[in-house]
């Protein structure tokens, strides 16, 4: 019996570029394998991102989902970069139901300047209808508007991205978030408050396997040395026996701290 992979969590964030420009998932914390003939029924995802299925899971109306839901989160995605703002607006405290009921209320506008093709796949891929939504590789391949896609060269990375980031910059906004809007019933970075949690309560260390990893936990926070990169730019600049050229490269590495809006590394 096979497997399948649910990402739940595709958004701009998790999307990075790499020093050539090409493409690259990250963050699989909430990530799921799940066996071909099952659905998952975790509540998982961040919620500007997740499928309309997800939020029945939250009323307790349907029974699961499948991995459908990594192809609405693309098309989401995909809008917000063509536009700049998501289709549906909705906050941290916003109630599932409320959500629910705006994605049959709301429909998303499409800007007139974008060609018919375009719109067509946005829709499909935000389809309320699981059924009627593009949920694989092949589907996205038979569409008139991918006819002329040179998937091989794609995959092999053969095809000269539009955009390559200076690698000599930092390419991201640090003061953008949405960790407070990211729901997961059992997140792996809540790992150590459960476990500190249940120690407490049962008066010991638990089974052996839990007192064995928050001994390794201790271990990582007391050996962990916090990097101050600007405080130790201006020790450093800041001693008479550096040479000019390398007070001036210790000045330009520490440049690479300052946002340039112009340019983003996160998708």
């Amino acid at each position: 019996m096979h497997s399948v992979f649910y990402f739940r969590d595709i958004k701009p964030d998790n999307i990075l570029l790499d020093e050539h420009g090409h493409v690259h998932l990250t963050d699989f914390n909430i990530a799921a394998i799940v066996k071909e003939d099952l659905k998952a029924t975790s509540i998982a995802g961040t919620k500007p991102y997740m499928a309309p299925e997800l939020f029945q899971t939250f009323e307790g109306s349907h029974p699961g989902y499948s991995f459908s839901v990594d192809w609405w989160s693309l098309g989401i995605t995909a809008y917000e970069l063509l536009r700049g703002q998501r289709p549906y607006v909705m906050r941290s405290n916003t109630p599932s139901n409320e959500i629910l009921q705006m994605f049959h209320k709301v429909h998303p506008t499409y800007p007139a300047a974008w060609s018919l093709e375009m719109k067509s796949l946005l829709r499909k891929l935000l389809c309320i209808d699981v059924q009627k939504r593009i949920s694989c590789f092949a589907e996205l391949q038979d569409l008139d508007y991918m006819s002329n896609v040179n998937w091989d060269a794609v995959l092999s990375k053969q095809l000269s991205p539009g955009f390559i980031p200076n690698r000599r910059r930092l390419n991201c906004d640090p003061t953008f978030e949405l960790e407070e809007m990211i729901l997961e019933s059992k997140p792996l970075h809540k790992k150590k408050k459960r476990l500190a949690r249940k120690t407490r309560e049962q008066g010991s260390d638990g089974s052996p396997q839990n007192g064995q990893l928050q001994q390794r936990l201790d271990n990582v926070q007391r050996d962990f040395i916090v990097f101050n990169r600007e405080k130790s730019k201006k020790t450093v600049t800041d001693s008479s026996e550096l040479s000019t050229s390398e007070k001036n490269k210790v000045i330009e590495d520490g440049q690479n701290n300052n946002v340039e809006p112009a340019a983003y590394l996160s998708g």
